[in-house]
């Protein structure tokens, strides 16, 4: 029970970044104005508009699957939310490959746009365990070739991290072990980053993912939060999200 506490501690505190982040600006990324809007603007809602429109709905979640609007409010956040930082993220710490706003922070997008999701639990047990699935989908719109330039730092900083420690709030540290491998999605580029964390006197690690696929200057992201024997992956989600953005985006 410890360990399954102190996963969901970690799983709830990034959410709760994801969440903030996802909904600071929402509606009102626009300042207000009485004056109509200029072509520039106009142009700009409209193409937050169409990245919105690419996100994943209800109909299109696979089966068992549910939104969470509350969480990650599906508007437009008027990236940059901060401060971008000076550290790109080829040479970010490695413990940042665990926090799921590294992007916004070290690589902040034009535009982006996110919507949770989760997918309940088939049965609590401490004997058949199942930590079910909540995550969140995103999409950056990033400056013409900058998206390129963010995969292959993704994917150089998770080279360089194969495995590290990370202290915990709560005093505790977890070994982390990083994977990399391609998404089964065809796409200009991909990968899928997922992350081992194994507690102390806890032989089963918690895992958990972030999918990324670039299309043009967008990159999609799928990411699942810390989980222990869960049914299902990324994969689970990838497929359907890419389909639903090519899908707003082909005309």
């Amino acid at each position: 029970m410890r360990a399954r506490h102190v996963a969901g501690a970690v799983a709830v505190a990034a959410m709760t970044v994801l969440g903030t982040s996802a909904c600071s600006a929402g509606p009102q990324a626009d300042p207000p104005s009485s004056a109509p809007p200029s072509a520039g603007q106009s142009a700009s809602a409209s193409a937050r508009d169409r990245l919105r429109d690419g996100l994943l709905t209800q109909a299109q979640l696979p089966r068992g699957f549910h939104l969470l609007t509350a969480e990650i409010n599906s508007t437009t956040t008027a990236a940059p939310h901060g401060p971008a930082s000076t550290v790109p993220i080829a040479s970010m710490p490695c413990s940042e490959l665990g926090v799921q706003s590294f992007m916004t922070h070290h690589a902040p997008p034009l535009e982006d746009v996110a919507v949770g999701m989760e997918q309940v639990p088939e049965q609590i047990s401490e004997q058949v365990p199942d930590d079910a699935w909540f995550g969140q989908e995103a999409l950056d719109r990033y400056a013409p070739g900058r998206a390129a330039e963010v995969m292959a730092a993704i994917r150089a900083a998770a080279q360089r991290c194969p495995s590290y420690a990370n202290a915990l709030d709560s005093g505790t540290t977890t070994q982390e072990t990083v994977s990399v491998t391609a998404a089964d999605v065809p796409a200009d580029d991909s990968l899928v980053l997922r992350i081992a964390s194994a507690l102390p006197d806890d032989p089963e690690p918690y895992v958990s993912e972030q999918a990324f696929v670039r299309e043009g200057d967008v990159i999609l992201m799928v990411q699942k939060l810390v989980a222990k024997k869960p049914r299902a992956g990324v994969e689970a989600v990838l497929p359907a999200a890419v389909a639903a953005y090519r899908a707003a985006t082909a005309h």
